[in-house]
């Protein structure tokens, strides 16, 4: 699509203005279904892979089994009357296969086998509402930012023995993408205040069309095939008086009145794109102030079915293993053979044997009398070091303000006309995303 020069400047921008919207996810395919329905229907969507759906990506093992190695939740559906998650509208309105599923709901090991601390958990859970409630009062009451951590220790919660600390961990480092010491208190409550609008219930996604449907389905009603250009990754953006520039890998230019940029905060960060001018050094700073975590679920397919059995009930959704050391494995085990940061960045840099005979020596120790089997399948996706995402989610740190944030959601104008927007889930304020954790998901 080699656009001529001249059409960089477009005669009827006022009355029909050329939008480019950069990314196919979530947030650049809910922007133009937006345009659309206000009756702007000159955007083009720019996809650097081949589909759309962004970080709702799926994979398909050899026995057709499709698992999600992304987004895989409904975080909250409806209360009543009240407001719905607009992820649980789209799922229902395309019906797409849910379960429920219980994070209470799990059995408890560690270095030494099945040992039964769910009490320890729930006192986690309970220490996280506290100082969730101390995060909304000091906000309130517009006092300093703290870390998590300095929150638990406000609260009285000092984890000291290996059972306290897995608890926490899979309270706190799980949901939120990081270690309390490297969170904001005042985020980590915005965070609980964002879930609870809706409902606490959590449903995992099982279609086997994959949970990207639910975007796919949607862009299907509106969007016409002149209106995206997948397989296109985008090198530089120019924006100017007259308008705005897209240089694309193979030296395509796509000249347009304004551009939405939808990429993740981690390409951002990495300068995996150039903006030409400079991004201004406001918008710099927002932008390397905020962390991005990794989200890693590691899939293990087996030919048969063989330590459930040994369980001692079969109702829990989950298994928690926690080793002594957070050095070691820490893994939220989550089995899949029924219809219901730090770690991710150092697997990533692991061959696949190394991880998937780290992971077997996990399941070996969890179930020392069982016959095992090599698993027929494995995969993990590289999230941290793949160049369209750089990691899975935002998180917010303790030196992060309310200031970096509006500053990143900040658009940036060109004399009087604003012409590079932001959007994507790191400029959400009360929805920016979460999670950083090794999970293991195991299926038959």
């Amino acid at each position: 699509m080699q656009v001529p020069p001249q059409a960089n400047t477009n005669p009827n921008a006022k009355s029909n203005p050329r939008i480019l919207i950069l990314g196919a996810g979530v947030a650049g395919i809910t922007a133009a279904r937006t345009l659309y329905r206000n009756g702007h229907h000159n955007f083009l969507v720019i996809e650097a892979r081949d589909e759309i759906g962004g970080r709702l990506r799926s994979h398909t093992f050899g026995n057709g089994t499709t698992i999600e190695l992304g987004a895989n939740w409904v975080q909250g559906t409806q209360v009543g009357d009240g407001p719905s998650n607009p992820i649980w509208d789209l799922a229902r309105k395309h019906n797409a296969r849910t379960v429920f599923n219980d994070y209470s709901s799990i059995t408890t090991y560690d270095g030494s086998g099945l040992v039964n601390y769910t009490n320890v958990v729930d006192d986690a859970a309970d220490n996280l509402d506290k100082i969730s409630r101390l995060a909304g009062k000091r906000v309130a009451d517009n006092l300093v930012d703290l870390n998590a951590r300095e929150g638990y220790s406000l609260v009285g919660a000092k984890p000291q023995s290996s059972h306290d600390k897995v608890a926490e961990y899979f309270n706190f480092d799980w949901e939120y993408g990081d270690t309390p010491s490297a969170t904001s208190l005042a985020a980590a409550g915005l965070v609980r205040v964002s879930q609870g609008t809706f409902s606490d219930e959590a449903r995992l996604s099982i279609d086997q069309r994959g949970f990207k449907v639910i975007i796919t389905a949607e862009a299907k009603e509106f969007l016409r095939p002149s209106q995206l250009l997948l397989s296109s990754t985008v090198r530089t953006i120019g924006y100017a008086r007259s308008g705005v520039r897209v240089t694309l890998a193979n030296g395509t230019l796509i000249f347009g009145d304004y551009v939405l940029c939808t990429f993740s905060l981690g390409v951002l960060q990495n300068d995996d794109v150039r903006f030409e001018p400079e991004l201004p050094d406001w918008k710099m700073e927002a932008i390397q102030s905020v962390t991005m975590t990794t989200y890693t679920k590691v899939f293990l397919q087996f030919s048969r079915k063989f330590c459930w059995d040994f369980m001692p009930t079969r109702k829990e959704d989950a298994i928690l293993h926690g080793a002594a050391s957070p050095s070691t494995h820490r893994i939220f085990l989550l089995t899949l053979d029924s219809p219901k940061g730090q770690y991710s960045e150092r697997i990533e840099a692991l061959p696949d044997q190394q991880v998937q005979s780290e992971v077997m020596g996990v399941l070996h120790s969890m179930f020392p009398k069982t016959d095992i089997p090599p698993p027929s399948d494995f995969f993990f996706p590289r999230w941290h070091s793949d160049p369209l995402y750089r990691g899975s989610y935002s998180n917010w740190p303790a030196s992060f303000t309310r200031e970096h944030h509006d500053n990143l959601r900040a658009s940036i104008g060109c004399g009087k006309r604003k012409r590079l927007w932001f959007a994507g889930e790191a400029t959400s304020l009360r929805y920016f995303g979460t999670f950083s954790f090794l999970m293991l998901s195991v299926i038959y």
